[in-house]
Formats: structure tokens, sequence, C-alpha cells
């Protein structure tokens, strides 16, 4: 591999390049981004292209190629038979150029993914590259974004879909298409039998745009990922998908995430977690769903058996959705991700959950970060902690733990042999917090992540850490940004950590760590190659 990205080489230094790699013959991948190499230069690089057997990526993103320097590199494109991915984004190719990338790709024998982003493809470009992709048996990927390809390009495409067997992905995001046309791309696709990932979550088509994608994949038989990100569907439009998918036997992941879909729109999925066998993945994020929403869905929860990963993150379910979900986790058997983070669950929801996850034995990574937990709401969770054998990963940043919660999450991890990540930023845990941590993970052989940001712990906190990690064989990255360790707690920790060959991320940052303090510490870690050091305040960070 050969990176000289943003190197501003010119056409002169890519001339010297092709001279020296005109007979390297093991070179595979070629980054050359952002260079001036414009088309003069292009001319140079198809001699490198031509006289080269083993490249397999190239990158010219940014150049200034333009439609002469693509006339240059198409008949080099034509003849490789190694090159696989290729990437021209942000070089003004227009519709001549489209012209020649098209000849040369209807042939071609290798090339896998393309990447044309942010070039000035019109009507005229697509219709060429649609042309091409009838014909061509290697290309499963093409992006698009941003360009100018309109209505009628956005019809060639999908009119190539009838005879192409290989392309999966085809981005066309920000391409100045209306609505209408939108209609007539999605008339295709239904009968294509390779298209499995279809991406619109930057696309406001609402209600609408969701009918006539369960018009297209009501009967798709490859579809494995449907994104409708930030698209603003509604309960309409998540009515219209459910009806397509609860008897569909290939969708995987759905993403509805930001899409106004509240409780009518959870109850309307229902059908697609009771009847749907193949679902694995539901985000449904920041969509207003509160108690009653959470209630649909812990009820369909209890008989799936498929779904693995849950995100409800920032809805509003509140301590009585909490006591939903946590009845359907006593009967769920297939659960292993769940994000509950930001949904004002408090101390009663988080103890529901606590009480239901004590007989739970699949879960492996719960979210319930911003939820304001404090104290009463982990002593619950304590129990769990304590005999819990399968969770992985645990995210409780920004509660309200405070000293007496942290003592209670010691207690229920002290012996505890699962768990790998415990993120518990801003929550104010103190010295004392950071010694009861220490005392809990002295013997600990699991913990991997801690994360401490923002915690007040001072130089005895740092030094109950010290001591507790100094000899530890597991943990490979330690968050202490934003506390108040000072000199002597950096001193302390570097000490610890010289000889440690586990550890790979230390973060210290925002400490109030004076400067010689700071070359100190990097001094003491210096022979420490494993280690990589945050030290240095975010704007003069010199890692």
């Amino acid at each position: 591999m050969l990176n000289l990205n943003y190197n501003q080489i010119g056409i002169r230094g890519t001339q010297y390049l092709s001279e020296v790699l005109r007979n390297k013959t093991t070179l595979t991948k070629l980054e050359l981004r952002d260079n001036e190499i414009r088309a003069e230069g292009a001319l140079y690089l198809a001699d490198i292209i031509n006289n080269n057997t083993t490249l397999v990526e190239l990158d010219l993103n940014d150049n200034d190629i333009r439609d002469q320097g693509l006339k240059y590199l198409a008949g080099a494109f034509q003849k490789s038979k190694a090159l696989t991915t290729l990437s021209l984004a942000g070089n003004k190719i227009e519709d001549q150029g489209m012209y020649h990338l098209a000849n040369a790709f209807q042939n071609t024998t290798a090339l896998i993914k393309l990447k044309l982003v942010s070039n000035e493809i019109g009507a005229e470009g697509a219709q060429h590259l649609g042309k091409a992709l009838e014909n061509n048996n290697t290309l499963a990927e093409i992006d698009l974004t941003v360009n100018k390809i309109g209505d009628e390009g956005v019809q060639y495409l999908a009119n190539a879909f009838k005879n192409n067997n290989t392309l999966t992905q085809l981005y066309l995001e920000d391409n100045e298409t209306s609505d209408e046309e939108q209609h007539r791309e999605t008339d295709v696709p239904s009968s294509d039998k390779t298209l499995i990932t279809f991406d619109l979550k930057d696309e406001e088509k609402g209600a609408e745009r969701a009918h006539y994608l369960a018009d297209i994949f009501a009967n798709n038989e490859t579809l494995n990922t449907l994104n409708l990100e930030n698209d603003n569907i509604g309960s309409q439009g998540t009515q219209h998908l459910a009806n397509a998918f609860q008897n569909n036997k290939t969708l995987t992941t759905l993403n509805l995430a930001s899409n106004a879909i509240g409780d009518e729109g959870v109850q309307h999925l229902t059908k697609i977690l009771e009847n749907n066998n193949t679902l694995t993945t539901l985000n449904l994020a920041k969509n207003g769903i509160d108690a009653k929403g959470a209630e649909h869905l812990a009820k369909a929860l209890e008989g799936n058996k498929t779904l693995i990963t849950l995100n409800l993150s920032s809805n509003e379910i509140g301590t009585e959705g909490a006591q939903h979900l946590a009845k359907a986790l006593e009967n769920n058997n297939t659960l292993t991700e769940l994000d509950l983070a930001n949904n004002n669950i408090y101390n009663e929801g988080t103890q529901h959950l606590a009480k239901a996850l004590e007989t739970n034995n699949t879960l492996t990574a719960l979210n319930l970060a911003r939820n304001e937990i404090g104290a009463e709401g982990i002593e619950q969770l304590t129990s769990f902690l304590r005999n819990n054998t399968t969770l992985v990963t645990l995210n409780l940043k920004h509660n309200k733990l405070e000293v007496d919660g942290v003592k209670h999450l010691a207690v229920g991890l002290e012996n505890n042999n699962t768990l790998h990540k415990l993120d518990l930023t801003r929550n104010q845990i103190g010295d004392q917090g950071a010694q009861d941590l220490a005392t809990a993970f002295r013997d600990n052989k699991t913990l991997a992540y801690l994360g401490l940001d923002g915690n007040k712990i001072k130089q005895q906190g740092a030094q109950h850490l010290a001591a507790a990690f100094e000899n530890n064989k597991t943990l490979t990255f330690l968050d202490l940004a934003g506390n108040e360790i000072g000199d002597q707690g950096a001193q302390d920790l570097a000490a610890a950590f010289r000889n440690n060959t586990t550890l790979t991320t230390l973060d210290l940052r925002r400490n109030e760590i004076g400067k010689v303090s700071k070359h100190h510490v990097m001094q003491t870690l210096r022979e420490n190659t494993t280690l990589k050091l945050f030290l240095w305040d975010d704007v003069e960070d010199l890692d």
C-alpha cells in the first residue's frame, strides 16, 4: 500500500511517480487523494495502471481530473484485471467523462466498487452508466451521491436493474430528483433479485414514500437492510411498511430512527415482530414513543424468537414503559442488546428492569445512560450483577450515581466475571467512588473498558485506581479525562502503567495537570510502546 493523500504532488509529481511505479509488481493499494493531478497527470496514472497487474484499490478523490482525464484513465481501467475499488469523488466529472468510463466498464471483469460522489454527472451521464450496467457482471456498489442526474437519470438507472444481476448497493442521495421521479424510481426493483441494501436516510418523502417502498419490497426475496432514518414517515408510513414486511423472509435490519412514528406506529410494527421470523435488529430511537408504545412492543417481544438488538433510546417510555419491557424480558430468550438511554426511567423504572433481568440469561448489552438513575435504582441492580453470567456491556453514563450509587455497583461487580465494558461517565463518584471501584476490580479478570470521564476524581482516587490496575492483565481502555487528579495523581498512574502491556488507551486530558508533570508522565511512559496516551488538553493535544 502507498498513501500519498494530501501531498499536492501535482502533474510533475505524478510523472515521477509513474516512472517509479511502472514496473512495481507488488503494489495493491494506491491513495492519491487531493493532489492536484488534473487531466495531464491522469495520463501518467494510466501508464501506472497499464503496467501494474496487482493494483486492487485506487483513490483519486479531489484531483480535478475532469472528463479529459477520465478519458485517459478509461482505457487503462478496461484492461485492468485486478482493480476492484475505484474512488473518483470530487473530480468535476460530467456526462462526457461518464461516457468514457461507462464504455470501459461494459467489459471489465474485476471492478466491484465505484465511487463518484460530488461530481457534475447529469441525466446523460446516468444513461451511459445505465447502459454499462446492463452488460457488466462485476459491479456491486455504485455511489452517485451529490450529482445532477435528476428525474430522467434515475429512470435510466432504474431500467438497468432489469438486466443487471450483480449490483447490490446504489446510492443516489441529493441528486435533484423530484417527488414524482422518486415514485418512478421505485417501479423497477420489485422484480430485481439482487438489491440487498436500500438506503434513503437523507430523503424526506414521508408516509407516501413509505407506501411506495412497501409496494416494491412486499415480495422482494433479497432485501436484508432497510434504512429510513429521519425520513418523517410517521405512523401512517409505518403501517404501510408493517403490512409489507410482516411475512417477509429476508429482512434482518430495520432502521426507523427519527421518524415520529409514536405509539400508533409502534402498534403497527408489532405485526412484524409477531409474524416475521428473520428481523434481528430494530432501531426506533427518537420517535416520541411513550409508555403505551412500550407496552405494544413488550407484548410482541414476549413471543418473538428472532430480535437480537432493540434501540429505543431518546424516547419517553418513563417508569411505566420500563415496567412493561421488564415483563417482556422475563420471558424473552433472544434479545441480547437493549438501548433505553434518555427515556426518563428514573430509579423506579431501573428497579423493574433489574428484577426482571435477574432471571434473564441472554442480554449482553444494556444502555441506561441519561435516565437520572441514583443510588436507589442502582441498588436493585446489585443482585443482578452479582449473579449474572451474560452481560458484557453496561452503560450508565450521565446519571446520578454519586458515592452511594457506585458503592452499590461495586458490591455487585466484585465477583462478576463477565462484564467487559463499564461506562460511568459524569456520575460524580469522587475519590470514594473511585476507591470502591478499585476494590471491586483489583482481582477482576474480565473488565477491558472503564469510562470515568467527569467524575470529580482527585489525587487520592487516582492512587486507588493505579494500585488496582497496576498488574491488571485485561483492562485495555481507561478514560479519566475531565477529572481533578492533578500532578501527583497523573504521576501515580504513569508509574503504575509503565510496564503494563495490556492497557492500550489512557485518557488524562483536562485533569489540572501542569506542563512539567505532563512531560514527566510522557517520560515515564516513553518505553511503553503499546499505550496510546491522551494527555494534553484538546486545544493542544500532542498525541
